[in-house]
């Protein structure tokens, strides 16, 4: 490393000011904090310094996903050689699960990077490390067996309409990666939805339904066939999204996130909690088949847990008040269900929730920071005799 520390400092002032290549300043700041921790230090005014700063903050989410990212792989290729009726050992599903998903990383890393340097390059600030995390959401909210291009686009979409128009890293309002399977889920809907995309290369013979179609499937019939049992589905071994099926992963990455205090625990929690308010009144109401689904299936059906644990805690996008945060969460949960129950049009709510909930978050502080002002001016008043 003081090699490679050397080399740095050797061509630095090439970048710097006056430097043959100045205008690429952004650039090499980016690689070379990445490599190394800054040696900047603050030099007057009152300032709070913690060793968490913005890149071991997205290092810590990346390394949160790992659980789901491996277990996604696995499952990929698992589901694949399932609908072909092959019996293979484990390596062979995972690097078939690799061969499929590392692309899709690889694709969404390249675009959003790019385009993250040159809006840097031309505002002339430095390049922050928010795209880390999308980078990697983007893929695992996906299905396995989506067009490169169409990642490219979507990636593309997210980071220039979803963050760089408002400003870059710390001003976006909604959440980039949910942004980008958005617009994937109204521009190419055939590819995003449906039995065949959510697994690669799937059999002709084979249904490959998730759980949450056959849940809507039920709206007009009388019970709800799941071919997947409730293990199977919190295990993960489901049709699905390349990060969203296993719920016993997700859950590690959310213990590793609340451990550190990286991500809300008091999000997550208000987002489970007002999935299983939502269930249990629908089942109360049990109209259809859909709405007689047990309430605690929708915590491990679809998106549910990857997004209460990787994007509704977001902390540009969430609220950022104790309270607020609560009252955000649980919207979101209840809002989540009601989507998939009563609308199936849109069978994974949990999408729709949390943008809509993205908007209102600010709306949400408001009205907490509003009301704790009021609560503190009514303490001043004096006592009446």
């Amino acid at each position: 490393m003081k090699a490679l520390r050397k080399q740095l400092d050797k061509i630095k002032p090439q970048f710097q000011k006056g430097g043959k290549f100045e205008k690429l300043h952004s650039t090499f700041d980016a690689f070379e904090t990445f490599l190394f921790v800054p040696d900047k230090t603050t030099s007057h005014g009152s300032h709070i310094r913690d060793s968490i700063d913005m890149k071991r903050t997205m290092s810590l989410v990346v390394i949160a996903m790992i659980p789901a990212l491996l277990f996604g792989i696995w499952n990929v290729g698992h589901q694949h050689f399932l609908s072909h009726g092959e019996t293979v050992a484990f390596w062979d599903k995972v690097l078939y699960g690799l061969w499929k998903v590392l692309p899709i990383i690889v694709v969404s890393y390249v675009t959003g990077l790019a385009i993250e340097f040159a809006f840097a390059q031309i505002r002339h600030h430095e390049v922050n490390e928010g795209f880390l995390v999308s980078g990697m959401l983007i893929p695992l909210v996906v299905p396995p067996d989506i067009p490169l291009w169409m990642v490219s686009v979507a990636t593309a979409f997210a980071v220039i309409i979803g963050k760089e128009v408002f400003g870059g890293t710390g001003m976006n309002i909604l959440n980039p990666a949910l942004t980008a399977r958005a617009f994937l889920f109204f521009a190419y809907p055939a590819q995003i939805s449906g039995d065949k995309v959510w697994i690669a290369e799937k059999a002709d013979a084979f249904s490959g339904a998730t759980p949450l179609a056959e849940a809507a499937a039920g709206i007009g019939a009388e019970t709800v066939n799941f071919t997947h049992s409730f293990m199977e589905m919190f295990i993960g071994t489901i049709p699905g999204s390349i990060g969203e099926t296993s719920t016993l992963a997700i859950l590690i990455g959310a213990i590793i996130l609340a451990f550190t205090g990286v991500g809300s625990l008091r999000i997550m929690v208000s987002v489970a909690l007002g999935g299983i308010f939502m269930g249990g009144l629908l089942n109360l109401a049990s109209v259809n088949a859909y709405m007689d689904v047990p309430f605690y299936y929708h915590l491990v059906m679809g998106g549910f847990a990857f997004g209460m644990v990787f994007m509704a805690t977001d902390p540009v996008t969430a609220s950022q008040t104790n309270k607020g945060k609560i009252i955000y969460g649980f919207l979101i949960g209840v809002m989540a269900v009601l989507i998939r129950v009563l609308n199936p049009a849109y069978p994974e709510g949990m999408m729709l929730a949390i943008l809509l909930m993205n908007v209102f978050a600010p709306l949400i502080d408001h009205y907490v920071v509003e009301a704790n002002i009021k609560r503190r001016l009514k303490r001043m008043k004096p006592a009446k005799a």
